[in-house]
């Protein structure tokens, strides 16, 4: 095959057997070679953080994407998108009309990757856990909708919720929902280091260098039983240090695939080149956003917030850093999901700096208003330095602001940023499933994954739990978007662009159009080795 981008449609769920010519599922056999995928997703252990793959602690895309292949959840994103599936159930379900109560029965003989029999017990153990060790990550909020776990002999969990929430289904199917042997995971501590033991389609083995997981050896696990349809018998991923450093890597043959993340130059030279590499153009669902600590005193302000609103130029952000590769965001929730608005443009319209100043002014805030913009330096791809040094161009030369910008390493980052340590910092979102409340409750709900000061009483108390009531979720849409409008103007964070993604790959690997879902989800088991041409 020509060396191509292929474009996979943009509405969810519409993947057509016709992707099958660069990797349909059915297509050739791995010939016993591992598959072998690079990432620069890091993965560190440090003293702040020394269970990165701890399914009770992970919550970010990288560490969900090992959790995702070696850690079997109730419920599974199917291929080609929709609502999720039996994956360690053989059939889940709300069993009330008030969608309070919801049922899940077992897959019969199932069994961690030791051999060990998984009972509801387990699920039990797995998911109390979760919510006990409440890990500073703030993953357990996900699960925070349940109010007890119940089972029914072996093979029955019941689910009985606080409240109405009709995001459930989604939620058992993310890591934190995993099943976890309760011999290797202890009820009160979280699990150091990087080993996982579980019961999904893989088992791993791996490779460590100075507290960090170089390579992670995916090997298929025999005694997996779901929904899934495992197309190799392995898959190393490697970590790279930087996307020239896995480009190379692809250059010189000792990876097979490429995914996370590419600089907009690779995705441009990929996409205009012929030879034995396919770039895939997968529909994402990735935000970016700036977040404010609103007790912060440079931002405490709200109209210091709602100033660098009125100033931010998305249009000419997109255009200088990603190309085609982004388009601006004007919300939380991306385009294509049930529920998004534009509240900021429709609060804000245009750049303009007279409108900024008029806000300032008003609140009475002196200016230059002098602050930092924090980012992260090794976690969202290179281009984000150039996408910071466009931001303070945009708000320094409105003559309103003195900003200066800092990147800091991922594991440095985080626990900073956790402790209140940034005013104003610059994050990247994967949702957790796809649907408007995983744009919206992890920034706005108590026990936010930002662990944001701002609170708003009428999102918390009345407008999520409204939304979680809809299983409609079009109806919902009036709820949500009063929820973005509050945000437009509130402003606790600053919605920037959404972006789209890519997976390159020899074209002798199968399975590529499927490989990555759009929450950014590796599906290794969808890869395999075919016959090039």
């Amino acid at each position: 095959m020509n060396r191509k981008t292929l474009v996979l449609p943009a509405v969810v769920g519409l993947l057509t057997p016709a992707l099958a010519a660069c990797g349909g599922s059915d297509a050739g056999s791995d010939g016993g070679r591992p598959i072998v995928v690079g990432t620069t997703d890091r993965f560190i252990a440090t003293k702040d953080a020394p269970a990165p793959l701890d399914p009770a602690y992970a919550y970010d895309v990288g560490t969900w994407n090992v959790l995702r292949q070696t850690v079997q959840t109730l419920m599974v994103q199917p291929r080609g998108e929709g609502a999720p599936v039996p994956d360690a159930a053989e059939s889940c379900g709300f069993t009330d009309t008030g969608n309070e109560r919801y049922a899940c029965k077992l897959r019969p003989d199932l069994k961690f990757s030791n051999g060990d029999p998984i009972t509801a017990a387990d699920v039990k153990y797995s998911i109390d856990r979760a919510l006990a060790l409440k890990s500073d990550s703030g993953v357990f909020a996900l699960l925070s909708t349940i109010d007890t776990v119940e089972t029914k002999g072996d093979n029955e969990v019941i689910f009985h919720l606080k409240t109405a929430d009709a995001t459930f289904p989604y939620k058992l199917s993310t890591p934190v929902a995993g099943i976890v042997n309760p011999d290797a995971y202890e009820k009160n501590k979280l699990r150091d280091g990087f080993q996982v033991d579980g019961s999904g389609p893989y088992t791993l083995k791996a490779e460590e260098k100075d507290g960090e997981l170089v390579k992670a050896e995916f090997t298929k696990n025999p005694h997996y039983q779901g929904a899934l349809k495992v197309n190799n018998e392995a898959v190393d991923m490697v970590s790279y240090q930087d996307a020239d450093a896995m480009g190379a890597a692809l250059d010189k043959g000792d990876i097979d695939v490429m995914t996370r993340t590419m600089t907009p130059e690779q995705i441009n030279k990929l996409a205009a080149a012929d030879g034995d590499v396919d770039l895939v153009d997968v529909p994402g669902l990735e935000i970016r956003y700036l977040a404010f600590n609103t007790e912060a005193p440079t931002v405490k302000d709200k109209a210091v917030r709602q100033a660098m609103a009125q100033l931010v130029n998305r249009d000419q952000l997109v255009s200088e850093v990603y190309g085609t590769q982004a388009e601006p965001l004007y919300s939380l929730v991306p385009a294509s999901i049930t529920g998004h608005s534009n509240a900021f443009f429709n609060k804000y319209g245009d750049p303009s700096v007279a409108k900024a100043k008029a806000l300032l002014e008003d609140a009475g805030v002196n200016t230059p208003v002098k602050l930092t913009l924090h980012y992260t330096t090794d976690h969202y791809g290179a281009a984000t330095k150039k996408e910071f040094e466009v931001l303070r161009a945009q708000l320094n030369d409105s003559g309103l602001f003195d900003v200066g910008i800092e990147g800091t390493r991922w594991d440095t980052f985080v626990p900073a940023e956790r402790a209140g340590k940034y005013d104003v910092f610059g994050m990247g979102w994967f949702p957790d499933f796809p649907d408007a409340d995983s744009f919206v409750a992890p920034f706005l709900d108590k026990d936010n994954f930002l662990k944001s000061p701002y609170a708003n009483s009428e999102i918390r108390n009345t407008l999520i739990p409204e939304s979680r009531r809809e299983a409609d979720r079009l109806a919902a849409s009036k709820t949500l978007n009063t929820i973005q409008d509050i945000v437009a103007e509130d402003v606790p964070v600053l919605p920037l662009w959404q972006g789209k993604q890519y997976v390159a790959a020899r074209d002798d690997i199968t399975g590529v159009a499927y490989a990555l879902n759009s929450s950014a989800t590796l599906q290794l088991w969808e890869l395999g080795r075919g016959v090039s041409g």
